[in-house]
């Protein structure tokens, strides 16, 4: 097993904007969804012993006026039957805007390589309406996936998804993000945000802090016509964070995380099961073929220096070491998950 023991970190302060740590209540991606069929694959296909798209594809030709049995359909291979699925962005779009499709064979279809998405419509969570066409050529990313692709642009917005962000009251509300949320922080939010609105001597209410996550601001009359004005100069205001608050970021599809510099990380102590670290001690005049090997089960990083221990200095060493990548961030994730890591963990697709 792999111990690692690491002593705090000291801090110092660097300057970051209010939208670095939070976001608007209200900004969610949404997922439009449906099921569709894939044409033209050179015989890795669902198959004629797949019943769902011989059906689905004997409908399709009907709609076409083409009289067709499924039995006459049975030697069919070029044909897969998919899932289909949209990210939209958390901003929303608007009418005729294209984003990109993702799409998963769910039948017995070896590859969609080559394939093209015949116009599949799809659905919000409520499957009451439909929202975007889907079509196109499919992508495989994965040779060694090749039941899953994408095609870039390949939906258009039918109808618009537009997020609220102010209520009736001309309130709008920040919510902190998970790693930064805390009181202190939300009220220093909130008394920047008066700060920025006041005249000296006279400190004005515009923003106050509603537990450790939420900051609620009323609009100023003066901004009412544009609101977006001041919704924007309200996240470009600067707060004084630790240097600390780096970003990690994680790909599980590449097995690849990324530590920003700075990224720090407090008193923690790491097993990790089924992990052996052995150190090579040779003798004044070893050989390569006879070294003294020691079996150690403990790796400690330097926390003598100031500012503490980096997370990168741990990366590092466990690099070293040839910790698989995946233990690595399993090891990472941990670590944040307890609060041992000073900063923010995202994650890419």
């Amino acid at each position: 097993m792999a111990y690692c023991a690491m002593s705090a970190a000291s801090f110092d302060a660097f300057a970051t904007s209010i939208s670095d740590v939070s976001h608007l209540k209200g900004r969610r991606s949404n997922t439009l969804m449906g099921y569709g069929l894939v044409v033209g694959l050179s015989g890795t296909g669902d198959g004629g012993k797949y019943a769902a798209s011989i059906r689905q594809l004997q409908a399709m030709l009907n709609r076409f006026e083409i009289p067709v049995t499924q039995a006459e359909l049975t030697d069919t291979k070029n044909v897969a039957i998919v899932w289909v699925e949209v990210k939209l962005p958390e901003n929303g779009v608007r009418e005729g805007d294209s984003v990109d499709v993702q799409v998963s064979a769910v039948g017995a279809a070896k590859s969609l390589q080559n394939g093209r998405l015949i116009p599949t419509p799809l659905q919000g969570p409520g499957l009451d309406r439909i929202f975007a066409f889907a079509q196109g050529a499919v992508r495989v990313l994965d040779p060694k996936l090749k039941s899953t692709g994408v095609i870039t642009n390949g939906a258009v917005l039918e109808e618009d998804v537009i997020h609220s962000y102010i209520n009736d009251s001309w309130e709008f509300t920040l919510v902190l993000e998970d790693v930064h949320a805390s009181h202190a922080l939300a009220a220093a939010i909130a008394q920047a945000i008066n700060e920025d609105q006041s005249e000296v001597g006279q400190l004005r209410q515009f923003a106050r802090a509603i537990g450790p996550k939420n900051v609620v601001i009323d609009i100023p009359i003066e901004y009412r016509p544009n609101p977006a004005e001041f919704i924007g100069r309200v996240e470009g205001l600067e707060l004084l964070m630790p240097t600390s608050e780096g970003r990690i970021v994680i790909n599980r599809r590449t097995d690849t995380i990324i530590v920003g510099e700075g990224v720090e990380m407090g008193p923690a102590a790491i097993v990790h099961g089924g992990m052996t670290i052995r150190m090579t001690m040779p003798e004044p005049k070893p050989t390569e073929q006879n070294p003294k090997i020691t079996d150690n089960y403990a790796a400690p990083l330097d926390t003598t220096n100031q500012g503490g221990p980096k997370l990168q200095d741990l990366v590092n060493k466990l690099n070293q070491l040839n910790v698989p990548a995946k233990d690595i961030i399993e090891i990472v994730e941990n670590l944040y998950k307890t609060g041992k890591i000073r900063g923010k963990l995202v994650y890419q697709e």
